[in-house]
Formats: structure tokens, C-alpha cells, sequence
């Protein structure tokens, strides 16, 4: 078993893009991140922790960390693997907010890492991640989509922090790097009902697939059926563009976000788990 550490993301993507496109929608997060690291370095402002862990040549395992955010593991199929990537990164001195993966990747890692450096850790979301092939007609609410302008930059900031503040207990990472990154990417969208009333974000593609989130809307406008159709609506305009499917994390501390979009068409594909250090910060993008 064999640890590879990348400083070159183009190189770290054509290693690692066959085995994280077997398992295609578990592997959204660190697939999208790839993609943005290429296309769109600008959203990061660091040198991003790569590596892959291979056993006879076949990897097994893939761990992605953009600082300030939380290392993200891949699905993994030899759990020894993730022993071999705690000590890469506790040798390192990687400082680590948090890490997640699918629950038994996250877990394992989360013990690992304890035994190695003493740093305690506490669950911080429990996240499921859906798919959504084709989108079940549903009642539309009244507005219509439309792609975010430089003149919607203030309000998405706000939304977007208002976002975090409410999901995640607090501000995390640089939230006007990631709208400037949506906005000059074409990826950041608004429900408009004679003013904007819900924003969603296009937050990461694969080669067959994009990820929704967040979406978000001000406690004045719910209970009016936007948030749904505007993910409804986004995700057909998506599909009609050629992805062969669409996918997304809910908290399923929220009952209403998973029950919405089931009705939508979202299936559910599997529960990833985000850790935070004690005294740390959880960040999840």
C-alpha cells in the first residue's frame, strides 16, 4: 500500500478521475472540487492537500483538502488506506478544521486521527447525498429563474453568509471569493418573484452530473413552495443541458429540505458524516 501526495492538480485529476467516476455520486464533493481546482483556481486561495493511496496500482482511496476547509475522503475501498493518509497529513503539520466523508470513511478517519495527534473530534452535520435523474412535475410557485448578475453581488453575499449562519452555526471560509467565483463561473442563480425571493448555487460539476447548493431562502419568503421550484427548475435546465444527473447534500437535521426534495425527484444515495476538532470550526463547500 502506497501514498501519493500531489502537488499538481491537473496530474492528482487524470490519476484519480477513473476511480472517483466508478462511484460517481458518492464522489460529488471531491470530484467537483477537483474540477474547480482546474478550471477555476481562483475560488481557492491556498495549496490544496492532494493525495491517493494505491495498493498494486489500483488506488483505493483519494483525500482532498482546500485550507481553510475540511479535508474531504472519497469513497475508499481498503479502509487500511486511511490510516496510510492520517499519518501523511499528521507528518505534514496539515492543519485540519474538521474532516468528512461517508460515514465509515469519516468515522474511521476521525478515530485515526485522534490516536495519532490527541486532538479530540465531535460530530458536526450529518449530511445524506441525493441524485436525481429525471425531476417529478410538481405545483409551480409563481417568478421565474434567472442567472445572478454582478448587480445581485451584495444580496448573494448576504444570503449565502445567512446561509451558513442558520446550516452551520457560524461564517465560513471567504464567502465574497465564493460568490465572485459563482458569479464569473455563470453558477449562481435567483428565484425572482417580483424581487429575489431564493438563491441556489451550481456548486460543482462531474463529468456526467452537477451539484446543487447551498439554497437558500430568507425566513420572509418561505412556506410559498420557491425553494422547490427554483431546485425543481435548475435542476431540468441542467438535465436539458446534457448531465446525466443532478445531486445534492441535505442536513438531515432539516426534515423539510430532505422532504422537498424527495418530492422533486432526489433519491436518496448515501449519509456522509462532517466532523469538527474540538475548538475547530466546521466547513463544508
Amino acid at each position: 500500500m502506497k501514498l501519493r501526495h500531489f502537488d499538481n492538480t491537473s496530474q492528482f485529476y487524470s490519476q484519480v478521475k477513473d476511480y472517483l467516476h466508478n462511484d460517481e455520486a458518492e464522489n460529488c464533493l471531491p470530484l467537483g472540487i477537483s474540477e474547480s481546482l482546474i478550471n477555476n483556481p481562483q475560488r481557492y486561495n491556498c495549496q490544496p492537500y492532494l493525495a491517493s493511496v494505491e495498493v498494486g496500482g489500483d488506488i483505493v482511496a483519494v483525500a482532498i483538502q482546500t485550507p481553510p476547509y475540511n479535508l474531504v475522503l472519497s469513497k475508499v475501498k481498503d479502509m487500511k488506506a486511511i490510516q496510510l493518509i492520517a499519518q501523511n497529513l499528521s507528518t505534514r503539520n496539515q492543519k485540519l478544521p474538521g474532516f468528512c466523508g461517508l460515514t465509515a470513511e469519516s468515522l474511521t478517519f476521525a478515530q485515526e486521527w485522534q490516536t495519532l495527534t490527541g486532538e479530540a473530534y465531535q460530530m458536526g452535520m450529518q449530511l445524506r447525498i441525493h441524485q436525481l435523474q429525471a425531476v417529478e412535475p410538481i405545483p409551480k410557485s409563481s417568478g421565474f429563474l434567472r442567472t445572478a448578475r454582478e448587480a445581485d453581488r451584495e444580496l448573494l453575499i448576504q444570503w449565502y453568509e445567512d446561509f451558513e449562519i442558520e446550516a452551520m452555526g457560524g461564517k465560513k471560509g471567504d464567502t465574497q471569493r465564493a460568490v465572485d467565483s459563482h458569479l464569473r463561473q455563470n453558477t449562481a442563480y435567483i428565484w425572482e418573484d417580483e424581487l429575489p425571493v431564493t438563491i441556489v448555487f451550481c456548486a460543482g460539476s462531474t463529468s456526467n452530473s452537477k451539484r446543487l447548493g447551498p439554497v437558500y431562502t430568507p425566513p420572509r419568503y418561505r412556506k410559498q413552495g420557491y425553494a422547490t421550484t427554483c431546485v425543481a427548475q435548475l435542476s431540468q435546465k441542467l438535465l436539458d443541458e446534457g448531465n446525466q444527473f443532478c445531486c445534492l447534500f441535505t442536513d438531515l437535521a432539516n426534515p423539510t429540505s430532505n422532504k422537498i426534495y424527495r418530492k422533486i425527484g432526489y433519491q436518496p444515495i448515501a449519509d456522509w458524516n462532517d466532523y469538527i476538532l474540538v475548538q475547530s470550526h466546521s466547513m463544508v463547500h
